[in-house]
């Protein structure tokens, strides 16, 4: 039997006790599931409540054929959290969430919840006759246990993926009959004529089924065990002496450096397609299209078919291949990007597949005819590298106040550019920062872009402009926006990244109608998407990147309302052990500094974690660090948290719409590290590797000391103005420039 991992969250809350013991079609959130009560499908089919394995004392909520015999359960809602020693009710929560809670001394706990982030008006819960256990409001149907299915793949049940982000839905099985957690594969049917379960296959969970098990530019393949994992050609282990003991930590790195002009590919057959969070698709584009596509744009690392079934569309893959795995059975077709050295004469695009003009050049004559045709690539590039729509090239250009050469990644045609944003009308424009305004764009293959148009007026604009063109080209991860490509034209300079639909935290967060939207747990994944992609900068990137700008307008929403870090304008890096500079020009964005940046000019990653700070307590309150104001105590909103915190009141800083509902313990958890994060001291304050795991309840959470600028006063001298934004409500902000340290 086969199931899927559920998320946990636990809430505070005191449930009522009533119990009562009666069958219901639909329950709203004026009842609840306890005890024997169930809930049955219209047409009886099937039925839903808690039940046990014969131990009274772990109880799960399940859903079961209600005909057949013995028993059979086809989804189970806290699979890993039984409720032991305690009663269980499953309630519909006037938002709309499935919580199941115990009562534990004076208190409820929620030991599994549905996660739901809409809110809802009038919810109600149903099961169908699918087995479909549904939460709708009206007609609309807001969550349904078929989107995270169990052991069982009932009829109208569809196993989503999406090629964006990565995420997916699968079958797992449970551990034993008797146990649904996490355990072997084993598939059954059901046979009228034994009336019976049949096994009709099984197999073993293997180590190439855990999450790139082999890090990056890998595959994993069970069948060469113990060496399942081998590095793909033309890579090598990064550390070797690991690799040889058998340890496959730090993957595989390249043997020789992509150049972009003349790179091929090599084709992987027989693979199951690797994490496509880092990945662009199109359906409309042929296999061979998709190649010429991956081409153009020097950051393309892989290729392959969108759709298996007719060897059609486009899935294009950016930075390293990770989660690549051997299939058992057949798979599909990949093709990875080398150098040209790497694939061999035969695969060599341009050199010596006719023998015969080798062999009549000559020595000398093989050495002109290379360096003619260099010239010549070199003259192509120059002369078409605006020409053509969207066409992505490497380049060298000499900057008339800079006497340096800067090397940019991708470049888009202006009118490419012009004519994708309706000419930058104000129709398509997003908002509008101190370096510029963002406009939305469609290109001719239907991408949606946003486009960055830099001020002409922006004093610092073309330094911040190479800086973040030359940092986002290395950059690569799904809580990091994607920069596409940049143009430059005359005194033009545009940066073109992927359109976030929902445009900015700010947009939603202090916004009194928007804000409603991002309910409890919707909030707590944007902070820990936040602080995933801040620990990527500071930790796992190739270079230790500190963004200095950290703020709710810089961090972008993608469809799903996930999290993305934006604008590295004011990004530094640092080399090797270095963590710590000084500056005596100060940038960045009022509110979010931390007092040794606006006192003394001393930056490190600890501003970047003060910056996170800030958010976190901006996010949980709904107020703005700027405009909030105890009048009573005279104290900023760090004081006020931290205020709260000491007279053991901190639930009141939680954003007032949550008033009178149920308060997730993550939330109170979050308040805490926020505060843990704008300490006073640097040295006080958290990595953003401690972080993750406090949030993910990984780390025990020390007492926090007094914040930074805790009250109302301390940081009214400094003015600042906004680097840039994408979205509404950053217009306001502002940015430090030109200000001497004390």
């Amino acid at each position: 039997m086969l199931m899927l991992i559920l998320h946990t969250f636990f809430f505070c809350f005191i449930p009522s006790l009533s119990m009562q013991y009666e069958t219901f079609v639909i329950i709203t959130p004026d009842h609840s599931i306890q005890g024997n009560q169930t809930l049955v499908s219209s047409a009886g089919t099937f039925e839903a409540g808690f039940f046990n394995f014969g131990n009274v004392q772990l109880q799960y909520f399940g859903i079961w054929y209600k005909t057949i015999s013995p028993r059979t359960y086809v989804w189970v809602a806290n699979r890993d959290a039984p409720v032991q020693n305690s009663k269980a009710i499953l309630k519909l929560t006037d938002q709309g969430s499935l919580i199941i809670t115990i009562l534990d001394v004076s208190r409820s706990i929620v030991v599994w919840s549905s996660n739901a982030s809409t809110v809802a008006e009038k919810p109600v819960m149903q099961l169908l006759d699918s087995g479909n256990l549904v939460v709708k409001d009206g007609e609309k149907i807001l969550w349904e246990s078929f989107d995270y299915p169990g052991d069982n793949f009932l009829a109208g049940m569809k196993l989503k993926s999406n090629l964006v982000n990565g995420t997916y839905r699968s079958l797992t099985s449970w551990k034993s009959v008797e146990d649904p957690s996490l355990g072997l594969a084993q598939r059954l049917v059901w046979s009228d004529t034994k009336r019976d379960w049949e096994i009709i296959s099984t197999r073993p969970m293997d180590q190439c089924e855990y999450y790139s098990s082999c890090d990056d530019n890998s595959i994993c393949n069970i069948t060469n065990s113990p060496r399942t994992c081998q590095c793909l050609e033309g890579f090598i282990p990064k550390y070797n002496e690991k690799w040889n003991s058998l340890e496959w930590s730090g993957g595989c790195v390249r043997r020789i450096r992509l150049n972009c002009i003349g790179d091929g590919f090599l084709k992987h057959s027989g693979v199951e397609l690797p994490d496509t969070s880092s990945s662009w698709f199109n359906n409309s584009l042929s296999l061979k299209e998709c190649e010429k596509m991956c081409l153009k744009n020097c950051s393309c690392t892989a290729y392959a078919s969108l759709d298996i079934k007719s060897n059609s569309g486009c899935l294009l893959w950016f930075g390293k291949i990770r989660d690549l795995t051997k299939h058992i059975d057949q798979g599909q077709d990949i093709f990875i990007r080398l150098a040209t050295s790497e694939l061999g004469h035969k695969r060599n695009n341009w050199s010596f597949k006719n023998k015969k003009l080798a062999g009549a050049l000559g020595a000398g004559g093989v050495i002109l005819f290379i360096m003619i045709l260099g010239v010549a690539t070199f003259t192509y590039i120059k002369r078409n590298k605006l020409a053509k729509p969207g066409m992505l090239k490497i380049f060298h250009r000499k900057y008339k106040r800079e006497k340096e050469d800067v090397q940019l990644s991708t470049i888009f045609g202006f009118s490419t550019i012009s004519n994708a944003t309706n000419h930058f009308s104000d129709s398509n424009k997003l908002g509008q920062g101190g370096f510029g305004p963002v406009y939305k764009g469609i290109l001719d293959d239907g991408l949606e872009i946003a486009v960055k148009r830099l001020s002409e007026t922006s004093a610092h604009g073309e330094e911040q402009f190479k800086n973040e063109v030359m940092l986002m080209a290395k950059l690569q991860h799904r809580n990091l926006v994607k920069l596409l490509g940049c143009s430059i034209h005359q005194e033009e300079r545009l940066l073109i990244y992927e359109f976030m639909p929902n445009r900015s935290l700010d947009y939603f967060i202090f916004d009194s109608t928007r804000k409603e939207q991002l309910g409890l747990i919707k909030r707590f994944q944007i902070i820990d998407g936040i602080a995933r992609g801040m620990l990527y900068l500071h930790q796992d990137s190739r270079l230790r990147i500190i963004h200095r700008d950290l703020k709710t307008s810089n961090i972008l929403l993608d469809s799903d309302m996930n999290p993305r870090v934006s604008d590295f304008g004011l990004a530094r890096t640092f080399r090797g052990d270095l963590d710590e500079s000084n500056t005596n020009r100060l940038m960045g964005t009022y509110g979010y500094m931390p007092p040794e940046y606006a006192v003394h000019g001393s930056f490190s990653i600890k501003s970047d974690v003060f910056s996170f700070g800030v958010i976190v307590l901006e996010v949980i309150s709904g107020r703005k660090i700027r405009n909030f104001f105890d009048p009573c105590h005279h104290l900023n909103l760090l004081g006020h948290a931290w205020r709260l915190w000491n007279e053991e009141k901190a639930q009141e800083l939680i954003d007032d719409i949550f008033h009178g509902t149920t308060i997730p313990c993550e939330i109170l958890k979050c308040i805490h590290v926020g505060l843990l994060c704008v300490q006073q001291i640097p040295e006080h304050r958290p990595n953003m590797s401690s972080v993750v795991l406090m949030l993910n309840g990984e780390k025990l959470l020390p007492e926090p000391s007094q914040p930074g600028f805790y009250t109302a006063t301390a940081h009214h001298p400094i003015q600042v103005e906004s680097s840039s934004s994408y979205g509404d409500c950053s217009q306001n902000e502002a940015s430090v420039t030109l200000l001497e340290a004390r």
